[in-house]
């Protein structure tokens, strides 16, 4: 029996429904990779629905499959976002050549995340913040948006994780 597709976890980028045998192994994502795919997707349904990140954090932990994912990370993306969303635009802003409210919502969930996660979670190494978030946009995004996503976030790595990229 193949996963549901329309779980928020685990899904096949394409939709192949190949026998499992005939599809190449993916390496099964860690529970800090899937709460960030989680949450990009819960930032996508907020900015849909211009719902509060509490509604949205309490429709996403009820989604069934969800079990495996880091709940605790799930709820500090969307809250944190949600909290300085006003300084991390201004991040994008300053680093962007697009303005903020004309950007791809996906991609916009992606550099929320990925910023906040370069400023706010400095355990975090910034290279695994950068991957993580070029794997949403490649997973999600539109065809070049990892592209972008990747340019503003290694320039504002630059300044917000100068000390452990001078390593």
């Amino acid at each position: 029996m193949g996963e549901d597709p329309s779980s928020p976890v685990d899904t096949a980028a394409d939709g192949a429904t190949a026998s499992p045998a005939r599809r190449p192994r993916k390496r099964r994502a860690s529970a800090r990779s899937l709460a960030r795919r989680a949450a990009c997707q819960a930032l996508y349904q907020q900015f849909l629905t211009g719902d509060h990140a509490r509604n949205v954090i309490a429709q996403f932990t009820d989604f069934p499959g969800l079990e495996r994912v880091d709940q605790e990370l799930f709820r500090q993306l969307i809250m944190g976002v949600e909290t300085h969303r006003e300084a991390l635009d201004a991040l994008i802003a300053e680093r962007s050549d697009r303005p903020v409210d004309q950007l791809d919502p996906i991609e916009h969930a992606v550099l929320l995340i990925g910023l906040y996660e370069l400023r706010e979670r400095i355990e975090t190494p910034y290279r695994v913040v950068l991957n993580e978030a070029l794997e949403l946009a490649h997973e999600f995004g539109a065809e070049d948006g990892h592209k972008f996503v990747n340019a503003v976030l290694d320039k504002a790595s630059l300044t917000l994780r100068k000390v452990e990229r001078a390593r």
